[in-house]
């Protein structure tokens, strides 16, 4: 069951909340509420890819957007003065959907730092794959940054890349290890993520696991 189910999946409602917060009763409003809420994440995530963002959590009222995003650089989003939250917030009504894009809906935005990012899945993620594209040995970027975790307060690690490995002709996938992280227990605080690093030789998937005490 550990491989099969999706980690944050299997303990969401317990130990995790939705990234989306809010309910419609018209089935036809959800379908556009839940597309509009996907483009607007994936465009900040693409747009401040700079400022390592690990999530972002929407809610919604009758009239009133919260967008909270979470970064590893809060700094470079928020910009001199607040000047960059204006442009987040002309973003964010740009990908709004049908009934959100009329000018009565306040939109309310707020950026959280990250403060041990070493124990955010995604992080990791995205810089081990950041490292592959710069092709760094592949065992090297995975030790280092698995000994990072442990160091941060992490209680195990999983690291698994798959592809052309290193650029190697045949793909392949490899595991490695640090500690415990028990998969299918549903107590345990498991953190997970993937990520895709395009290589030279083709795609690298990066996915991985932290337990935290």
């Amino acid at each position: 069951m550990g491989q099969k189910v999706h980690p944050k999946g299997l303990r969401l409602g317990i130990l995790y909340n939705w990234n989306s917060r809010w309910f419609f009763s018209d089935k036809k409003k959800f379908k556009d509420t839940l597309l509009s809420d996907m483009r607007m994440r994936e465009a900040l995530m693409d747009k401040f890819k700079f400022a390592s963002i690990t999530h972002v959590d929407i809610e919604r009222a009758i009239n009133k957007i919260t967008v909270i995003i979470h970064s590893v650089k809060p700094g470079m989003i928020i910009g001199r003065g607040g000047k960059g939250l204006e442009e987040v917030k002309k973003l964010i009504l740009k990908e709004l959907g049908f009934p959100e894009s009329k000018k009565d809906t306040k939109v309310d935005l707020k950026v959280e730092p990250v403060k041990r990012p070493y124990l955010n899945a995604y992080y990791v993620a995205q810089s081990v794959a950041e490292k592959l594209i710069r092709n760094f040995p592949h065992r090297a970027v995975v030790h280092s940054t698995m000994n990072r975790v442990m160091e941060s307060g992490g209680k195990g690690v999983k690291i698994v890349l798959s592809g052309r490995i290193g650029g190697a002709e045949i793909s392949r996938t490899e595991k490695y290890f640090q500690g415990t992280v028990p998969s299918s227990t549903i107590r345990e605080q498991v953190d997970f993520a993937r990520f895709s690093a395009l290589t030279r030789s083709g795609y690298v998937g990066v996915k991985v696991w932290i337990c935290t005490k």
